[in-house]
């Protein structure tokens, strides 16, 4: 992204070109991730049968500007909305418009906000009225193959063993994995190496260290993986008109382990939290 805030970068590279970020760079990460989270959180109370996903992106908008951070997404590529709002079918990059929710239409809500040059990156899913029960497994099956991707970050292991453990969690539950789109580096800028793909081999790609940064974010489909893209250049939908799903953390490598920055404040990362 071509951003007018301070994009000093720090740290040193891998061989595969990702940055090694420093102990002290984790806290910077944090204060993004919370904020893109907290957002999504207090959105939560204006989704709902009737409203339409433009109002929803000006509630998202002026939240970025009370809290004094900037919109990562406000001018990228020609992009005009602090967050994209994919409906249904939309696998992602969904414009928000004047199209009015319908009663059983989920929806993913991606934000990524700048906070003091650091880069805090989100999105969950949202239901408008009642959870169709179809919908409903596919979300519940979307939001644990991210938690086991997750589960495997630590040194030593390979981006493979993420995507492979996202990809067969996913199969056994006879949905698919799309391969069009997928998590990547962050922290000073908004997109970095590596791509972090949802699918994959035990074993293979770049080896995790400490200090990396980096969004796994898997879109689930109902259906088939197919996508494709819309006229606008931004929406991707589902070519068999399947139901898509996505849930998205950012997070960091530790010494042992793996840090998520951008936990849910109020626990509603998952769309059933009141219940």
């Amino acid at each position: 992204m071509e951003s007018s805030v301070n994009n000093e970068l720090r740290g040193r590279l891998t061989k595969d070109g990702i940055r090694i970020y420093d102990p002290a760079d984790f806290a910077g990460m944090h204060a993004a991730g919370t904020l893109a989270a907290r957002i999504l959180d207090d959105i939560c109370d204006h989704v709902f049968v009737g409203q339409t996903t433009g109002a929803i992106d000006a509630a998202i908008t002026k939240m970025v500007e009370d809290a004094g951070a900037k919109s990562a997404t406000i001018g990228y590529k020609g992009y005009e909305h602090a967050s994209c709002i994919s409906v249904n079918h939309v696998v992602c990059h969904g414009i928000p418009g004047d199209k009015k929710l319908k009663d059983g239409d989920i929806i993913n809500i991606d934000v990524t906000v700048i906070v003091d040059g650091w880069f805090g990156d989100t999105s969950r899913m949202y239901v408008a009225g009642k959870l169709p029960r179809k919908a409903d497994r596919l979300i519940q099956v979307t939001h644990d193959a991210l938690m086991k991707g997750i589960e495997v970050v630590k040194p030593g292991n390979t981006f493979g063993d993420i995507g492979h453990a996202i990809q067969t969690y996913v199969e056994a539950h006879r949905m698919s994995v799309v391969r069009d789109f997928c998590g990547h580096g962050l922290g000073r800028v908004f997109h970095a190496p590596p791509n972090v793909l949802h699918y994959g081999r035990p074993g293979t790609g770049a080896i995790l260290e400490e200090g990396m940064f980096f969004t796994i974010e898997p879109m689930v489909n109902l259906g088939r993986p197919e996508t494709k893209t819309l006229a606008d250049d931004w929406t991707a939908v589902t070519r068999d008109k399947s139901l898509s799903a996505q849930f998205e953390h950012s997070v960091g490598v530790t010494g042992d382990g793996f840090e998520i920055f951008t936990l849910s404040p109020a626990g509603r990362f998952h769309p059933t939290y009141e219940a």
